[in-house]
Parts: C-alpha cells; sequence; structure tokens
C-alpha cells in the first residue's frame, strides 16, 4: 500500500520526477564534481525536509526523484535547489576550474508528477512511458478513441 506521510493536518505522498541541467548544457558534471554536487543535494534537500528518494548524474543533466511535503511548491524548492547549489558549487570550485559565475543551472528544469509507482518514478521509465502513450494518443484513460 501507499506509505502516506503526514503534517500537522494533511497526509500526504507527493512525489516529483525533476530534470535540472546546467547552464549551456555543458558537460561538466563529471569526476569528483559529480559526487560533489550529489552530497550538495542530498544536504539541501535535507535542510527542508524534502526526501531524494533517487538521483543519477549524467554528464549534462542531473535526474532526481523528490519527495516533496505539500507546504512547499515545486517551483520554490527548485529555486532554493539551484540557488544555494549553485552558490557552494561556486565557492568550492572557485580556485580550480572557471565557472559561469553563480549561473551554475540552467533557469529551466522539467518536472513530472510520479504516480503510485515509485520505481518507475526514480528511473524515469514512467516518465519516458507515459510521454510514448501520450504522442501515440493512448493516455490509459477511458475515452472515445481508447474504447
Amino acid at each position: 500500500m501507499h506509505e502516506w506521510q503526514s503534517l500537522s493536518h494533511v497526509r500526504w505522498e507527493c512525489k516529483y520526477h525533476v530534470v535540472i541541467i546546467p547552464e549551456y548544457r555543458r558537460k561538466v558534471l563529471y569526476g569528483k564534481i559529480r559526487h560533489r554536487i550529489g552530497r550538495i543535494l542530498r544536504e539541501l534537500c535535507q535542510q527542508r525536509g524534502v526526501e531524494l528518494l533517487e538521483g543519477h548524474c549524467m554528464p549534462d543533466h542531473i535526474h532526481m526523484c523528490l519527495s516533496v511535503p505539500p507546504k512547499y511548491s515545486v517551483a520554490h524548492m527548485m529555486g532554493f535547489l539551484k540557488g544555494k547549489s549553485a552558490v557552494r558549487i561556486h565557492r568550492e570550485r572557485l580556485y580550480e576550474r572557471r565557472m559561469t559565475g553563480l549561473h551554475f543551472w540552467a533557469t529551466r528544469i522539467a518536472s513530472i508528477v510520479c504516480g503510485c509507482k515509485q520505481a518507475a518514478c526514480a528511473s524515469g521509465r514512467g516518465a519516458l512511458a507515459f510521454r510514448r502513450r501520450r504522442a501515440t494518443g493512448q493516455t490509459g484513460q477511458p475515452g472515445p478513441e481508447n474504447t
């Protein structure tokens, strides 16, 4: 069944598959910085009470499955994560390599609400399957085109 979490007046299960990219989609997420960024994002999530269920770091983007409490909007949480992590990355890497100032992340994010299947959410397979069904017109909803 569901593993509901609770605040004072609400029981909730809000999971989001989020993708963030560095500015200009540069392939800078490798080696030591890859591990540092993972550690930084985990620490920032813990500060806000957000659970980082799973994350995958590719050379030019990061996939994360987040469980965000309803008291925060996804946009607010991503603004916090991207802003604070950019400052920390800049401070840690200032003398090693020229970065693009404090603008490490691009201004856009991709966010998809996850269903009940956490494994499909975390790996991104659920989102990809949904996009394929949507592109072919099969939404899985009963309707005139799917009956």
